[in-house]
């Protein structure tokens, strides 16, 4: 295995990557591209997207992490995001990837980066598979989650009437709200919360994975009845959850090793379980 660091030159900026390449000697079994959960998710998964990218390429496949604009490494500030520029940057990445492999194209979605991932592949020429982390089914539902993080901060400090209102009235008017940290510009805010987990494209599989904090763990309604659709509209889509924490929003940063193994099962499998 090889591990390569380095910046891709988008249209705005540099996109900063990491390239995981399996055994010189060996053809890529597929080539796989990450992309990552919104905000503060993206730090707290890191460890195990950086975990499942080795073992990915231990077991023979090409992986691309990107870091979307303004985010991590990359060029810009979570502020110039918008959900534009990041489908742009998911289709860099893949056309970078398959100019060095023609090994069966994967895209690796983890929460709203599941949202991304489905989008991008609606519009990419060719076959491609999807491999969901936890995925979010509803951009309009995460980003009212999401709003609600500067309800909560600014109800501590008066009585917190009209927050939301105030919030999406500031966004419908083209200002940038603080929430977290994060400056979410309206743009940003507008493609994700018109983005739904719809029909993949028909080019190639779908691999829902989920992770369970209960002893005998189980897919969420959501799951259940999204996977159920696809599956009667001709859709090969499989669902697996697994038992561990919820790595992406714990306090302390967590694994969930049986989460990397499934992952591996999953992309590896050829036909229906």
């Amino acid at each position: 295995m090889s591990l390569e660091a380095f910046f891709l030159p988008a249209s705005t900026g540099q996109r900063f990557a990491l390239l995981h390449m399996p055994d010189a000697l060996a053809t890529p079994r597929g080539a796989v591209v990450y992309v990552h959960p919104f905000a503060e998710e993206l730090n707290k998964s890191r460890r195990m997207a950086a975990l499942q990218a080795r073992a990915m390429a231990a077991a023979g496949y090409a992986v691309l992490q990107i870091d979307l604009l303004g985010c991590g490494d990359s060029a810009g500030d979570f502020g110039d995001a918008t959900w534009e520029a990041w489908l742009a940057d998911v289709r860099l990445a893949c056309d970078w990837l398959q100019q060095r492999t023609a090994a069966p194209l994967w895209l690796w979605g983890q929460r709203a980066g599941c949202l991304l991932a489905n989008e991008a592949a609606q519009r990419l020429e060719r076959p491609v598979n999807l491999l969901f982390w936890q995925p979010v089914v509803s951009g309009k539902q995460f980003l009212q989650q999401f709003l609600r993080l500067k309800m909560a901060a600014e109800m501590l400090a008066s009585d917190g009437k009209g927050v939301m209102e105030r919030l999406r009235s500031q966004l419908r008017q083209g200002e940038a709200v603080e929430v977290a940290g994060y400056l979410l510009s309206p743009l940003l805010a507008s493609g994700l919360e018109q983005a739904e987990l719809l029909l993949p494209p028909r080019t190639g599989r779908v691999e829902w994975l989920e992770v369970s904090s209960r002893p005998e763990p189980g897919l969420s309604p959501a799951a259940v009845a999204r996977l159920t659709q696809w599956l009667a509209a001709g859709q090969q889509a499989r669902g697996t959850a697994v038992s561990g924490p919820p790595f992406w929003q714990t306090t302390e940063i967590s694994e969930c090793p049986a989460l990397l193994q499934a992952s591996i099962q999953a992309i590896s499998a050829s036909g229906p379980r």
